[in-house]
């Protein structure tokens, strides 16, 4: 056999090994996809959407009245469960005690910042100013909202 016909069926040989090796390797589609499932929660198709992160902190005001704070914060929860029954809020949680002065966090389900400051204008403490807010929109997945089915029956006591 001449050299150059050698050669170009090594050469059509290899080029067609590296093309199986590559398409084998090749991620495939996810198997348990669920358009309805991730058309509900409005996935895009990475299984993500926007969200509003909200960073709480110290607001300007400090009230001195132990009864009055009490009763703020109070409504302050009880807001969070409203907004968690509605949706809109798929975190809460309070920080530990930091250097930046972060009191909690939030993460609303809506995708703009303003979105999200209609939503937290209804709390009593940052309408008292007692808490303030930073929001930074943020994309994660779409699934986010799934577990609050699952936080209700864990949590053996409601605020």
């Amino acid at each position: 056999m001449p050299s150059h016909i050698y050669i170009s069926t090594k050469l059509l040989i290899t080029s067609f090994l590296i093309i199986i090796s590559l398409t084998t390797t090749a991620q495939p589609g996810n198997n348990t996809y669920d358009k309805k499932l991730a058309d509900s929660l409005q996935a895009d198709e990475y299984g993500m959407k926007s969200y509003v992160l909200v960073m709480l902190k110290g607001g300007a005001e400090q009230i001195n009245d132990k009864a009055k704070t009490d009763s703020i914060f109070r409504g302050h929860l009880q807001n969070i469960r409203r907004l968690a029954n509605e949706g809109k809020l798929v975190v809460a949680g309070p920080l530990q005690t930091n250097a930046k002065g972060y009191r909690g966090i939030f993460i609303l389900n809506v995708k703009t910042s303003a979105e999200a400051k209609t939503l937290l204008d209804t709390d009593p403490a940052i309408q008292a100013k007692l808490l303030d807010s930073e929001l930074y929109e943020w994309y994660g997945s779409a699934a986010l909202p799934m577990y609050l089915p699952y936080s209700k029956k864990v949590e053996k006591k409601s605020f």
